[in-house]
């Protein structure tokens, strides 16, 4: 389980995280929303300890991973994995490679410089993008795909790591609706199969009510609402996005997700 007490950020007199706390369990899918600058981003980015927390800690089963330095850090970030926004893959690349480079920190760096992977692991990486149907781009220039399909080989690269964890910063804000189905379903699926807890930040309140089992909002770095998505009440939305002329978006309907 991850639990976070009292977490803080402050990047000189700004705090961009104030003394957030809460829990997530195996196999819950959490959605966090919030207006720009609520500190979404800087949350999952402490986390996946890209940048330090200033205060407070972060525990995996009761390790404290906010205290990780060295090699036990660089295997937390391979537990934890990170999908972000604009894919982060190399687009003069073929797609198994990119996927591939999932494990490159556990295989010996000259052999990852020359793209020798072994058979084991070309085998792991067919199948992680036979699970989002990808398989057959496995030979394609990352670069000369969808926005949707780049974001799925940056999902496979991901669970090619095993994580115990998995942060999406945004994950389908630059993608269609369609593609940012296709997106928030294969999240859905890792969740519920491999049973692996999801946190994932997002803007778009239809599709977390439609696909979080769970929503935590922030305002001004802070929690402000942390449950269900049926308790997101017009009252809830208005503390979340109100401000500066913002009009609190009207209640959606929730949609259960297939």
């Amino acid at each position: 389980m991850l639990e976070l007490h009292g977490v803080t950020k402050r990047f000189g007199e700004t705090c961009a995280v104030d003394k957030v706390s809460f829990s997530c369990e195996r196999g819950e899918l959490v959605g966090v929303i919030g207006r720009s600058g609520a500190g979404k981003s800087t949350l999952l980015r402490m986390i996946n300890r890209l940048t330090d927390p200033s205060e407070g800690r972060i525990t995996w089963d009761g390790e404290d991973v906010s205290r990780l330095k060295g090699p036990a850090l660089r295997r937390w970030r391979r537990r934890c994995a990170m999908i972000f926004q604009q894919f982060n893959l190399c687009p003069r690349l073929d797609v198994i490679t990119n996927v591939l480079v999932g494990v490159v920190a556990e295989r010996p760096l000259a052999a990852s410089l020359i793209k020798f992977f072994p058979a084991s692991d070309r085998a792991r990486a067919i199948l992680e993008l036979d699970a989002l149907d990808m398989a057959h781009a496995a030979l394609q220039r990352a670069g000369t795909l969808s926005g949707g399909q780049q974001q799925r080989v940056a999902i496979a690269r991901a669970m090619l790591q095993e994580p115990d964890l998995v942060l999406a910063d945004e994950p389908v804000a630059s993608l269609d609706p369609v593609n940012a189905e296709v997106v928030m379903d294969a999240l859905q699926k890792i969740c519920r199969e491999r049973n692996v807890p999801v946190i994932v930040n997002l803007h778009s309140l239809e599709i977390a009510r439609r696909y979080c089992t769970r929503i935590v909002a922030m305002a001004k770095g802070a929690i402000v609402f942390d449950g269900p998505p049926s308790a997101l009440t017009p009252a809830v939305l208005e503390r979340v996005y109100a401000g500066r002329g913002v009009r609190a978006p009207e209640p959606l309907a929730v949609v259960e997700a297939a």
